[in-house]
């Protein structure tokens, strides 16, 4: 299982994703680790148990034990921080706002590894499920620590495409049920 064996299975009708998905991950600027983190926890938020089974083998070769941990980290508190953050910015009443969220989020403070790396990987899941607020705050966040703009886009590139391939290979599925 790896990256040449999910481009394999991608339909003819999605040439594009299957080119794209080598640009992002074969010819990424990204560190290794930020690179695979960011593969790891989109494939966990894409929600495909296709692209998760292809690619967690090489992100977890390509991570130390505790990236491999922290990047599936923050999928899981993205997936929950997402869906409640998003829900305060879309309610039209903003005394949610001022609500104490009372949700454990100890991960954030202390990842094992470096915080650069974790804001990433949450920025990334963030960008698949679409909240705003998250994607503000964790993009701050890796500009306040010097990450160049370009830096950023690559992890929202790989969050599309991982995102797209997955949904794609789920719905060849169901249609060849």
């Amino acid at each position: 299982m790896s990256l040449d064996s999910l481009k394999s299975r991608i339909p003819d009708y999605a040439k594009d994703l299957k080119l794209n998905l080598g640009s992002v991950i074969g010819n990424s600027d990204l560190p290794a680790q930020q690179l695979w983190g960011t593969v790891l926890a989109t494939a966990i938020a894409s929600r495909s148990p296709i692209v998760l089974r292809e690619l967690e083998p090489e992100a977890k070769a390509n991570l130390s034990p505790e990236a491999y941990t922290a990047a599936k980290s923050a999928a899981a508190i993205m997936a929950m921080n997402n869906v409640f953050y998003r829900t305060r910015h879309l309610l039209s009443d903003h005394e949610y706002g001022t609500l104490r969220a009372g949700l454990r989020m100890n991960v954030i403070g202390n990842p094992g590894v470096e915080k650069v790396d974790f804001e990433l990987w949450s920025f990334a899941v963030s960008a698949i499920n679409g909240c705003g607020m998250c994607l503000d705050s964790h993009e701050q966040v890796l500009r306040k620590a010097g990450m160049e703009r370009d830096t950023v886009q690559e992890a929202f590139k790989i969050a599309a495409v991982v995102q797209a391939v997955g949904a794609t290979l789920e719905a060849e599925a169901v249609l060849a049920e």
